[in-house]
């Protein structure tokens, strides 16, 4: 007897106790559910939850296959400096995929491990099914930190972020907040050294009693913050051989996701182009403003001020930001024009904290949080913007 027909065995005993929401959720994870409509009329789609959420990992395996290479490489370079003068013949390595695994799996395992197990205890509990939302949350998570935050944090920020983030506000399609960046603002907040600076980048970085070692791993952002020259051209940074965190540093991979996500109509494409906007209007005006001379070298804005506005797209982790967390259908907004101005705001405010935020050059994941706030205001304005002008028509036709 298949495992189907044993899980289907164990669903029909335990139906109606506490435990029916965990042998169903099980059920679904694995396969299509036997029934998925009841009566009255239904729209029929050939998409639904577990599809949009597994055609959102698939956009983002390249990014994690990449991060463990990346992991190792960027381990190895750190020793021998001279793997950087020709990285794509030093890049695909058994020894860089072997240690990037290494390293890189545990956080994925931590990730969907410690998250799974919290969505099915609050649905044993509250006695609902568990939805599978939090597929592409544990699939974020582990791409959105450094290399090597300590697991146990990782499982502390998942626990909060699961909990506060999601599950307070009734679980999948009512929270608030973008689970993931929930997570890592926790960890940012509660753990800052682990979260920035230029030892928590690279693998080997800290020693095992967590203090900073031989080996730095500054990233681009750390070091123009610091007005500092950064030793990666900007073609590194588009293909993604530099320091960052696990998923977000190639910015070419990050563009064929979001062509993925546009073609399958799972990522809006007036959110990922108004962000886009947003970033290079304020970036265009740090420019100017440092171009007119109000700005000079040495200011302690001065760096990310002058560097080239639409660099602002390829470092850090603006890209992915844009392209997979913005995007968010819960937590985004959902009218049209709604999401050109979400959109535009997130990108705008991103390049504005990276500028005036020194000891913390990345503002994507507060920008969004914040317009994560913000998102059903925006609607709510859309909307009643909408029913002003249709009242103004009709009166038109009636006066």
């Amino acid at each position: 007897m298949g495992l189907k027909q044993n899980l289907h065995k164990l669903k029909e005993k335990y139906r109606g106790t506490k435990m029916a929401p965990a042998f169903n959720a099980l059920h679904t994870f694995l396969y299509t559910p036997n029934e998925t409509t009841h009566s009255g009329s239904h729209v029929r789609v050939v998409d639904d939850l577990k599809r949009t959420m597994n055609t959102v990992i698939m956009a983002l395996v390249p990014c994690l296959i990449f991060g463990i290479f990346n992991a190792g490489f960027q381990h190895y370079a750190a020793i021998d400096a001279s793997l950087r003068l020709d990285p794509l013949a030093n890049f695909f390595t058994w020894d860089n995929f072997i240690l990037g695994a290494w390293t890189v799996l545990p956080l994925v395992l931590i990730s969907y491990g410690v998250g799974l197990a919290v969505e099915f205890i609050f649905a044993v509990i509250k006695g609902h099914e568990v939805e599978e939302g939090y597929l592409v949350t544990g699939m974020l998570v582990p791409l959105i930190v450094p290399i090597d935050i300590p697991l146990w944090m990782l499982t502390v920020a998942v626990i909060f972020g699961v909990v506060i983030g999601k599950e307070v506000f009734g679980g999948t399609g009512m929270n608030i907040l973008n689970p993931a960046l929930t997570i890592r603002a926790f960890l940012f907040f509660a753990y800052p050294t682990w979260m920035s600076g230029d030892k928590v980048w690279v693998h080997g970085a800290r020693d095992m009693a967590g203090q900073p070692d031989a080996i730095s791993g500054e990233t681009i952002l750390g070091s123009l913050a610091q007005n500092q020259e950064h030793a990666y051209s900007i073609w590194d940074s588009f293909w993604g051989f530099i320091p960052g965190s696990v998923g977000e540093t190639s910015t070419f991979l990050i563009l064929l996701g979001a062509i993925f996500l546009i073609y399958t109509k799972i990522g809006s494409w007036r959110i990922m182009l108004s962000a886009v906007i947003g970033a290079l209007t304020m970036g265009l005006i740090f420019n100017g403003v440092v171009n007119a001379g109000w700005i000079q070298e040495g200011n302690s804005f001065y760096g990310l001020m002058s560097e080239t506005f639409w660099h602002h797209l390829v470092i850090g982790g603006l890209a992915f930001g844009i392209v997979y967390m913005a995007t968010d259908p819960v937590t985004g907004s959902q009218t049209n024009k709604g999401k050109w101005y979400y959109g535009f705001l997130i990108g705008f405010i991103s390049v504005l904290i990276r500028v005036f935020n020194p000891a913390y050059p990345e503002g994507v994941m507060l920008a969004i949080l914040l317009m994560n706030v913000f998102a059903p205001t925006i609607d709510h304005y859309v909307i009643q913007g909408n029913v002003k002008k249709r009242m103004k028509r009709l009166k038109a036709k009636t006066a």
